[in-house]
């Protein structure tokens, strides 16, 4: 594999490193966030866990987690909070008593309604164009897909 930048091969400058830009970019896209996520009532892992919830419906928090690539010790406190919001309610499976299934309530589909605004207003705010955050979008998901085959084979 060729490096497009061989100057930058190797080296320990804060400003080549790839983590630190995604992760530069990972802080500023969350700021960008929290103005339309406060109007909601929201933290950014919190509309992560709705946005999946609204996508499928009832979920085990088992594949909730797997969803947002967290562990389970992460999404409790998260469904804990949404809960005590009346946001979600959680009960455990009726054939299955290890697992616990989670759903909106009346209240948390409701928000949905206005949390539609979100990603047209952020893409607006940051001047990115449909197109633009497609392809950008796409790259990070290459990336991941990368760093997760990596990591596996360490």
């Amino acid at each position: 594999m060729t490096n497009e930048d061989p100057a930058a091969e190797g080296s320990l400058l804060l400003d080549d490193q790839l983590c630190f830009a995604l992760y530069a970019a990972q802080r500023a896209v969350t700021a960008a966030y929290r103005p339309l996520l406060d109007d909601l009532g929201l933290t950014y892992p919190q509309y992560l866990v709705l946005l999946v919830l609204w996508e499928r419906g009832e979920t085990s928090v088992k594949e909730l987690a797997a969803a947002l690539r967290l562990d389970y010790g992460t999404v409790s406190p998260l469904l804990k909070r949404l809960e005590g919001a009346g946001l979600v309610r959680r009960e455990r499976a009726p054939g299955d008593e290890r697992s616990v299934l989670v759903t909106c309530t009346g209240r948390g589909e409701e928000l949905r309604e206005r949390a539609a605004r979100v990603p047209g207003t952020l893409l607006t705010s940051t001047g990115l164009g449909g197109p633009e955050a497609a392809r950008l979008r796409e790259a990070l998901w290459q990336l991941t897909e990368r760093a997760d085959a990596a990591a596996d084979r360490h």
